[in-house]
């Protein structure tokens, strides 16, 4: 088995999409239930949002108005 420095060494030398990609993979790796069950959830509410907009219970604000509101 390799030491865990040394993996992480290697792993610094890679572009930093694939240690970002590498990164994602083992935290999903530490608890791959609740990274599904995360998934689902945000899965249900991006549908719900997508029906909202396509039912035209909610609206879209485009990004000078939406700056305005956050910005009081």
């Amino acid at each position: 088995m390799r030491e865990p420095a040394r993996i992480f060494e290697d792993a610094l030398s890679l572009p930093s999409d694939a240690r970002a990609r590498l990164a994602a993979k083992l935290i999903e790796s530490l608890e791959p239930e609740a990274e599904a069950a995360v998934e689902e959830t945000w899965r249900a509410e991006t549908a719900r949002r997508v029906q909202e907009l396509d039912d035209g219970t909610v609206t879209t604000v485009d990004w000078v108005e939406a700056r305005r509101q956050i910005l009081g």
